[in-house]
């Protein structure tokens, strides 16, 4: 072998090496969405406290970068996720399943984790309305998403029980697609066509103060027993790039839940400074509390939401089980 034919295998084989490396590197930076409310702390408190950061050092991955993009509700989330702005979504059930059911055999979708459970409310502050029969014509319901957000099949959910089989759209042509914090506002100035809002913690209580508000009804009611609310959620190829990156911001979440549990004061006053919402303390305290509240990466009953949206043909594919929804590195959490 002469030195020059030395030089260029050598030479082959250090790219080679550096090539299989890149390969197999994972992001240096973790795009991750948002949007407004309580219904994300665990994301807040991972934020405060670099957990995500922490626990991708601990993997072996220093220096990981991770940026929060807040986005207004589960059809831009989709679409961000879809067009690679993001690597990591949150939001709602309702768009979650959405986007599982539509990316079967190409993106596969699924979810990473459960974000939180929470209650989430139908206000109104038009003293005619009592109950979901008492909505006409001129009332408006906000939501972050109209057809598709969680507070959108939960109002859906809610009409088919009030209303019977085949009636879930009769209250759809009175929804608007509103961002929870300008809904609050259109409530409060008691000057706008929106006269309720499907809402989500802190907002729905800040409405319930309001003159003349009351609450219609709520997730909890509608599915029969607590159900989460958040979800995380993202594309197989990603998931299979970065396992270690994945596995350090559900580790991050459940170091977020049991900081919650333990230190809701603290919790409190991280929601504030990450938030910045109206909300003052002594209320985000309560709901924090509230026995309602569950802060765990366990799905709770998601499976309802997809067995509904597959009955009223709202997706094309039906879940076997709430395992179907996620990937398989949740499935040893006690989830529904």
């Amino acid at each position: 072998m002469t030195y020059w034919t030395s030089r260029f295998l050598g030479a082959t084989a250090l790219l080679s090496t550096l090539l299989a490396g890149a390969a197999h590197a994972e992001v240096a930076e973790l795009r991750i969405s948002q949007q407004f409310g309580i219904g994300y702390l665990p994301l807040q408190v991972a934020r405060n406290k670099g957990l995500i950061e922490k626990h991708a050092k601990a993997a072996g991955i220093d220096g990981l970068k991770v940026s929060f993009v807040t986005l207004g509700g589960g059809s831009s989330t989709n679409d961000a996720l879809l067009s690679d702005s993001i690597d990591i979504a949150t939001g709602g059930v309702g768009p979650f399943v959405a986007a599982w059911a539509k990316t079967r055999g190409n993106f596969d979708v699924r979810g990473i984790a459960a974000v939180t459970a929470l209650p989430i409310a139908l206000v109104t502050t038009n003293p005619a309305v009592r109950t979901l029969r008492d909505f006409t014509a001129k009332d408006r319901i906000a939501l972050p998403s109209a057809k598709v957000s969680i507070q959108a099949v939960t109002l859906q959910i809610a009409a088919e029980k009030e209303f019977g089989p085949g009636q879930h759209e009769r209250l759809d042509p009175l929804t608007v697609s509103v961002k929870h914090p300008d809904a609050l506002a259109a409530l409060a100035s008691g000057k706008s066509e929106i006269t309720a809002h499907f809402g989500a913690p802190p907002f729905q209580q800040q409405e319930l103060a309001l003159p003349q508000a009351r609450r219609i009804t709520d997730s909890y009611e509608a599915l029969g027993g607590p159900v989460t609310l958040n979800v995380a959620w993202a594309k197989a190829s990603f998931r299979d790039k970065n396992p270690k990156v994945l596995a350090a911001f559900v580790d991050a979440l459940r170091e977020a839940d049991a900081f919650i549990n333990a230190n809701p004061a603290e919790t409190a006053r991280i929601h504030l400074i990450e938030d910045q919402g109206s909300a003052d303390e002594a209320l985000v305290l309560s709901i924090i509390r509230e026995p309602t509240a569950k802060f765990t990466v366990a799905p709770l009953n998601t499976i309802k939401y997809a067995d509904f949206l597959f009955r009223t043909g709202q997706i094309k594919t039906k879940a076997e089980s709430w395992k179907d929804l996620y990937f398989p590195d949740l499935h040893t959490e006690a989830g529904s």
